[in-house]
């Protein structure tokens, strides 16, 4: 890669909003991918940004509602709910030798799309960030941090760093790391917990904490426990200590999808989880029961 990057960013909403505006501002070419009216406001007036970490300021993209041209590296950041149509405006013969970046809730994804691109070329992100979309083009970045972790198995080296350079000259603080699984899991370890039981009970992660904290507990160690048994990391103290630091009101993105009546990640979070307890025959009796519940409630969203 060159240091002048061509980057297309499959799902311009508050995460790939952020980043496709910070890496236009830092001078590389970006191209958003969308449906048509989506790409005809953001070919008109660019995407706005709203934050206090990077400042407010305009950045000017390409927007086109398909990859027609090869590109560096494609950043996917659409909802796995959304995943498989959003992926047609991807062909992988147009995107050949590109990086194919993934900053997805879940850990089964990058096996998905290693079937479907270079299985060499898929380099899993994991993004720390409160970021929305309050309108076509325009983002609010309401987190005082921005944190990338940049991984791929099988990914060239050189090719992780240059994007990670990039990244970091934009702004976001990025880190490559050679174990993709505990990457991939050191989220999932945090995100499970918080994103069902805040779905589960419509409440956030203050009132949880507090009123719920025996079963934030006990599933916080069920997920350590998977995460354990499939090579990742294991530190429920650490967990929950992650949980009592953060303000009261925060909710949980599949929170936030409830109340708004959109599709849920039930299945790449919840059922992903129960999926990895099976195959490693770890006993997840609280995952089980509030994923459950949670899918009669979404009408079966989430498969075992």
């Amino acid at each position: 890669m060159a240091n002048e990057l061509t980057v297309a960013v499959l799902g311009p909403g508050g995460v790939g909003g952020l980043l496709a505006a910070l890496l236009s501002r830092s001078g590389h070419r970006v191209i958003c991918l969308s449906g048509e009216q989506t790409a005809e406001t953001l070919r008109t007036g660019g995407i706005q940004v709203r934050s206090a970490r990077f400042g407010d300021f305009a950045a000017r993209v390409e927007a086109d509602t398909e990859l027609r041209e090869p590109v560096d590296a494609c950043l996917v950041t659409v909802k796995d709910t959304a995943l498989d149509a959003a992926l047609a405006r991807v062909p992988a013969p147009v995107l050949g030798d590109g990086l194919l970046v993934p900053f997805l809730n879940g850990v089964e994804h990058p096996a998905a799309l290693r079937a479907r691109y270079r299985p060499d070329r898929v380099a899993p992100a994991v993004i720390r960030v409160e970021s929305t979309r309050v309108a076509p083009g325009v983002v609010e970045h309401g987190s005082p941090f921005a944190e990338i972790d940049l991984t791929g198995t099988d990914v060239p080296r050189p090719r992780l760093d240059a994007l990670a350079e990039a990244f970091a000259a934009a702004g976001p603080a990025t880190r490559v790391l050679e174990d993709e699984t505990a990457a991939l899991w050191a989220k999932m370890s945090f995100l499970a917990p918080f994103a069902l039981l805040t779905t589960r009970y419509g409440l956030p992660l203050g009132d949880v904490r507090t009123r719920h904290r025996d079963e934030l507990t006990a599933l916080v160690e069920e997920t350590a426990a998977i995460s354990h048994a499939c090579g990742g990391p294991a530190d429920p103290a650490q967990a929950l200590a992650r949980y009592d630091a953060f303000p009261a009101v925060t909710k949980s993105s599949m929170q936030r999808d409830a109340e708004a009546g959109r599709p849920l990640e039930l299945d790449a979070i919840g059922g992903a989880l129960l999926r990895a307890a099976e195959r490693h025959g770890v006993p997840a009796p609280v995952a089980a029961r509030v994923v459950g519940e949670l899918s009669d409630r979404a009408g079966g969203a989430a498969r075992r």
